[in-house]
């Protein structure tokens, strides 16, 4: 027991830079093609920057709208030292969607839903998934719900709707990725 009554624990030690360099990828992971974020109706540029580094993290893709200014949206938020994987749509999001999962895809999108599942009980991924994230304000658009193997919902108790984007995009990519 320590002075203050408490049992003897070990102190917290922060990982130097030096350390953390040492046990990561020393390189950006190459296109692993099996664990893609989706933000296929992007609302705000801020947020595509913030889930590209969730991306990394992970060791998954980023798959969104050749949009004019969402280019410079990934070069403005990306704060990583090296190139991440970009999976760039063409043509109509849900024409891309379709294709995907005509192709064997197992498609996720993160949606309050009736039929969904909690974050907690949602599966690692196993084949090549797509996690779908919608609109900030209009959620995935009701003609590609048609096109999900599934929605996942993130529980809240507070008394907003939803998260933002980034946010619901990264606690669904780690859960998927087998990382929570």
């Amino acid at each position: 027991m320590s002075a203050t009554g408490r049992p003897d624990v070990p102190a917290i030690r922060v990982r130097s830079r030096r350390e953390l360099r040492r046990d990561r990828r020393r390189r950006s992971h190459s296109c692993w093609d099996h664990l893609i974020a989706a933000p296929l109706w992007p609302l705000h540029n801020a947020n595509l920057g913030t889930l590209l580094r969730t991306c990394d993290a992970v060791g998954a893709c980023l798959a969104v709208p050749r949009w004019p200014w969402v280019r410079e949206a990934l070069d403005r938020g990306n704060t990583l030292r090296s190139p991440s994987c970009v999976h760039w749509v063409r043509g109509e999001p849900l024409a891309w969607l379709a294709e995907q999962r005509a192709a064997g895809s197992r498609v996720v999108g993160v949606e309050l839903a009736d039929e969904a599942v909690r974050l907690a009980d949602l599966p690692t991924a196993r084949t090549r998934t797509i996690a779908v994230l919608g609109h900030e304000q209009s959620g995935i658009p009701a003609e590609a719900l048609d096109l999900l193997d599934m929605a996942v919902e993130i529980p809240m108790v507070g008394t907003g709707q939803s998260l933002n984007v980034a946010v619901a995009g990264s606690l669904v990519l780690y859960k998927l990725a087998g990382l929570l």
